[in-house]
């Protein structure tokens, strides 16, 4: 029988006080395995102080190129911020200027000098780098997606978040937003059809499937329950966004809907972990999927 593996992953390390501690309490106590450092967050220097005192914690980098800062300086990426130095907060609108951008020599620099300097910020922390992800998965942008492709060999990425979740399962599970959820749906599938090939030509690792898309901010314990009687065999992501709490730093982040404290007590769950054990579910980190090409 093939083995099921999942990978059970917290976004926004880094992004406030809320969320680190919420990964250190969810990997100790819990089934999460890796998380994905936003290396500007505000709280990016805790994170990584966390993250080396638990070395079984798989962290891969957040790429942040909406709703946060650059890590470059502001006048470097003059293309991609606004005024006040940070990246815009709406991914359609950012991504259609990166579109626009990368039309444009000067643009398209800029936007890969970024991404160099997220993964060169990544590797100064000394942490194995597991995986590369995006904020709002703008790491799958086209034009983004070519620029990490290009850098994966001088920083060792070795697997990517390829994200694409079924929609009409997503809507039997939760019927609500159905317009929002088929268009990301649509969207999403278009992004993967492009970056899977490219992907597995660059010898970049993926997971079979990523969960958690259409759950965004409400992946709680019976999702997760749900989750684990029916994930298929092979590798499999769940991506989620604990915190422990809620403060203006991680507003900036995370939308007025996301539920992160029942996500965190959904990955400390008892009854989460059972159903893991149960259905002969290996929980694993990036690390494992990385190894042997896309999973």
């Amino acid at each position: 029988m093939t083995v099921r593996r999942l990978v059970v992953s917290a976004d926004d390390f880094g992004a406030a006080p809320e969320v680190n501690a919420a990964v250190v309490r969810a990997h100790r106590e819990g089934i999460l395995t890796n998380a994905s450092l936003m290396v500007t967050g505000d709280a990016a220097d805790e994170a990584v102080r966390l993250a080396r005192a638990h070395p079984t914690l798989g962290v891969g980098l957040h790429l942040v190129l909406a709703q946060g800062r650059p890590a470059s300086p502001p006048a470097r990426v003059s293309r991609l911020v606004r005024g006040d130095g940070r990246f815009r907060d709406a991914a359609v609108a950012a991504g259609l200027r990166y579109a626009w951008l990368w039309c444009r020599r000067a643009g398209y620099a800029e936007l890969r000098a970024e991404v160099d300097a997220q993964l060169a910020a990544f590797a100064r922390t000394g942490l194995p780098l597991s995986h590369v992800d995006g904020h709002l998965n703008m790491h799958l942008h086209p034009m983004v997606l070519g620029v990490l492709i290009d850098l994966a060999p001088r920083y060792g990425v070795r697997a990517v978040r390829l994200t694409s979740e079924p929609l009409l399962p997503a809507l039997r599970w939760d019927g609500r937003h159905v317009v929002r959820r088929t268009l990301e749906g649509t969207v999403f599938r278009v992004l993967v059809r492009h970056a899977a090939p490219r992907l597995a030509a660059a010898g970049i690792a993926v997971p079979s499937r990523v969960y958690g898309m259409h759950q965004t901010g409400e992946v709680d314990e019976r999702y997760l329950e749900a989750l684990m009687a029916r994930l298929p065999p092979g590798a499999s992501e769940v991506y989620c966004h604990p915190a422990e709490g809620r403060s203006s730093q991680l507003a900036r982040y995370q939308g007025a809907g996301y539920r992160s404290e029942a996500e965190l007590r959904a990955l400390t769950s008892r009854r989460v972990r059972d159903a893991a054990r149960g259905h002969g579910i290996a929980l694993v980190s990036y690390h494992a999927l990385a190894g042997g090409g896309p999973a």
